[in-house]
Formats: structure tokens, C-alpha cells, sequence
């Protein structure tokens, strides 16, 4: 077993608060991932779809979740239909889940073969009235491609006309969002992989290496801890590069006076650590990298105050735009003439740190959450500001995951050296 699997006791709660939220008569489903291909007989490595591990906990291709809560029969209630193994893909392939071990970690009791799905969901299609779809309506999603969720939508739709749809995302958008504490125990568990890899990396950084030999180290480190790599495609931006906000080449040789931007995280049984760390090539900040790097975590950790329950987002990262414009003053790269004079759409500090401070993390890096309803208990988010200033080839961004509790936070990174002075011991021991 390469990850440590969360008890299956995570899944039945996940899915009762799903049904919970659905009509009368409604019935759901779920899709795992294609294996996507690449070119001759190759493919991509398997990711399965978040939704479908939230409702299920099954890390496998082929798999289908069907919840029909108010079924006659009690057995309809909730099936998984999942690949039956064969000899041949036995051999070439290693066995698939048996239906004992879907069982085993999904809690659900009623487990088909997928040769069955057709003339199951037909039956109970007579009975139900309502048809639950889910579909990716991630705020900043991109489907160029059509991904098995969208192509079974768009037949299921087609065979069964007359059932009115409805949007699963909404309701999962809803409960994914605040994290079990089993979830924090494995994002935490991701956190701690990352720190393993970053203690490596301040051991090996030297005037001299390349971004992507860095890259390699992480990796090398994620794997040895149960990881299957990084969560999300890493980006290492020495000098200038490290003003790129998604620079992912990694091809750029480090050398000695300037920063390296180190954002990475380590995927932990499908959950995602994001960490940003800046360190010096030559060991030690310069004066000035040091003064940038201070107004950084000076804002860092107010924002990480400011992100309590009933909080609003939108105020929220007004509120840090304010934090940001004062260290961006005294460090003398905008003045109060600019801040006078400012468009409020897009206010002067914008010209420095131009992103947003803090997403919902989880089984995705941009994690699904409520944007436009209040900071709730039990929601991660990460905290990021940055400061990135082109014409002095240097770029400041400092991140950490944050748990929102009731009366504070927990971070989740908090053992990861993050001030300047740790940064400069842990290369200097």
C-alpha cells in the first residue's frame, strides 16, 4: 500500500451529507477518471476524479457511483460498480479491487462488476424522478478535453430525457469545503512530506545548480515518503525567473547573489500540500532581499489573523491589499502619490503582488469552497502574498495551509522554517 487509506467511516459520512441535501426521488452519479493517453501505447498516470474519492474512497479507474436514497428496495440505495478482474489483466496489470475490498473501504454493501451498470440504472430510472449530474464548475476550470464525467452526462442525458437534472457540484462545493479531520490529517501528513523535501533542498542549494536539479531533490524525497510526487507542477524561479508568477521550466541555472522561489507541494493520498519558500543561492540574504523578504511574512502573518468564521472573503483580501500597500510604502516602491491617485479596481499595490492572497486547498490544489458565503470553521486555505519587483530580478512569495478552527487557526506548517534568519541557519549549520 503505498498511501495510508482513510477509514471508510470518512465516505458514509461524506455521502449521507450528500443525500441529505438531495430531492425526493433523486438519484445521483459519479464517475471515476479516464486514464488519459499520450502518444503510441503510452498514457498518463491515473488520477482519479476528486468528487468521485469524497464519495467513495475508491483510487481506481473504471468506477461509478450510483445513490438513489429513496429507493424501494434498500440495496438500490447506494451501489459501486467497479472493474471485475480478469486473468489476462491479472497479468499484465495486477488485480483490481475485489468486491470485499470496495466494500472494505467504501462502506457501501451493494458492489456490482460495470458490466452491470446499463440494465441496474435503466431499472431504477423507471422510479426515480430526478437526475443529479456532476460536472466541473470550479470557478477557474479549463476542459479542453471531454473527460468521462462529461461524455456519460452527455449519453445519460440523451437516453433519459424526460428526468429533470440537477447539479451535483453545488452540493459538493458546499460540504467538500469543510474538511474532516481526518482530511487534516492526511493534508497534514502531504505538509509534512513537503517539509522533508525542503529541509533536502536547503542542504543542496549552491551557487551553480540547476532549477530542475532542485526539482529533483523534492522529488526524490516525496517519493521515499509515500508520495506519488508533487501535487501540482512545480515551479523553482531563481533571479528574474522567480517574477514569473506560473514559470514551470525549471531550466535556468542558479546563481550565487540571487533568490530561488521554491513553490511546491508533495500530493499525499490524493490530498495536496502548497508551499512557497525563498532562499539564497549564496546562503544569505542580501540587505535589501532581506527588507523584502521581512514586509512578505509581515504581511503573511497578519493575513493569517485576518481569516477567521463569518469572515468575508472579498473584505478579507481588501484587507490584505491594505497591509500590502503599507510595507510597500515604507519600502519605498510606491509612494502616496500613487496610493492617492489609485484606480480602485486595480489599487497601486497590484503593480508588486498582482494574485490573490489565499484559495481553498484540499483533494485539489484550487480546492471548491463557497467564494461568495462567509469563512466557515473547518475550511484550509492557503496564504500567499508576494512581492515581485522585475527591474531588481527579485520575486518574494511566502505560503503556507492554514486550518480555519473556531477561535484562531492551526498551521499546518508551522514546523517548515519560514523566517529569514531560520532560512539563513539551515544553510549555514
Amino acid at each position: 500500500m503505498r498511501y495510508q487509506k482513510l477509514p471508510s467511516s470518512l465516505y458514509v459520512r461524506n455521502r449521507k451529507s450528500f443525500v441529505d441535501a438531495m430531492e425526493n426521488k433523486g438519484l445521483a452519479l459519479f464517475f471515476s477518471n479516464d486514464i488519459y493517453p499520450t502518444s503510441a501505447d503510452g498514457t498518463l498516470p491515473f488520477k482519479q476524479s476528486a468528487d468521485a474519492f469524497y464519495m467513495s474512497g475508491v483510487d481506481q479507474e473504471e468506477t461509478i457511483l450510483l445513490l438513489f436514497p429513496g429507493a424501494h428496495a434498500e440495496a438500490d440505495r447506494e451501489i459501486l460498480f467497479s472493474l471485475e478482474t480478469s486473468e489476462e489483466l491479472a497479468i499484465w496489470h495486477g488485480a483490481k479491487l475485489t468486491k470485499a475490498e470496495v466494500t472494505d473501504q467504501t462502506g457501501i454493501k451493494n458492489v456490482q462488476w460495470l458490466s452491470t451498470f446499463e440494465s441496474t440504472l435503466h431499472r431504477l430510472m423507471s422510479e426515480a424522478e430526478v437526475l443529479y449530474l456532476n460536472d466541473n464548475q470550479h470557478t477557474r476550470a479549463n476542459s479542453p478535453v471531454e473527460t468521462r464525467e462529461i461524455r456519460e452526462n452527455a449519453r445519460i442525458k440523451a437516453k433519459y430525457p424526460n428526468h429533470r437534472v440537477e447539479r451535483s457540484a453545488p452540493i459538493l462545493h458546499k460540504i467538500r469545503s469543510i474538511k474532516a479531520d481526518e482530511e487534516i490529517m492526511q493534508m497534514q501528513r502531504a505538509c509534512d512530506i513537503t517539509k522533508a523535501g525542503f529541509d533536502r533542498v536547503l542542504q543542496f542549494v549552491k551557487p551553480g545548480v540547476m532549477e530542475y536539479e532542485i526539482e529533483a531533490e523534492f522529488m526524490h524525497e516525496f517519493l521515499r515518503h509515500g508520495s506519488r510526487g508533487f501535487a501540482y507542477t512545480p515551479i523553482i524561479g531563481s533571479g528574474f525567473n522567480a517574477c514569473v508568477l506560473h514559470y514551470i521550466e525549471n531550466q535556468s541555472e542558479c546563481k550565487a547573489g540571487d533568490v530561488i522561489l521554491m513553490d511546491v507541494g508533495a500530493e499525499y493520498g490524493n490530498y495536496a500540500a502548497d508551499m512557497t519558500r525563498c532562499i539564497p543561492v549564496s546562503g544569505r540574504f542580501t540587505d535589501r532581499q532581506k527588507a523584502v523578504y521581512n514586509s512578505v511574512y509581515c504581511v503573511m502573518q497578519e493575513a493569517m489573523k485576518l481569516l477567521k468564521p463569518g469572515v468575508s472573503l472579498h473584505e478579507y483580501h481588501k484587507e490584505v491589499g491594505e497591509l500590502m500597500t503599507k510595507q510597500l510604502l515604507d519600502l519605498k516602491l510606491i509612494d502616496n502619490h500613487d496610493v492617492a491617485k489609485q484606480n480602485p479596481s486595480w489599487p497601486a499595490y497590484k503593480k508588486y503582488f498582482m494574485h490573490g492572497t489565499s484559495h481553498f486547498i484540499g483533494l485539489d490544489v484550487h480546492d471548491v469552497g463557497l467564494w461568495h458565503e462567509p469563512i466557515a470553521e473547518g475550511n484550509v486555505f492557503t496564504v500567499e502574498p508576494g512581492i515581485y519587483i522585475r527591474e531588481e530580478n527579485l520575486g518574494i512569495r511566502l505560503e503556507n495551509d492554514i486550518v480555519i478552527k473556531k477561535d484562531g487557526f492551526h498551521d499546518l506548517m508551522s514546523q517548515i522554517p519560514l523566517k529569514a534568519d531560520a532560512i539563513e541557519d539551515a544553510m549555514n549549520p
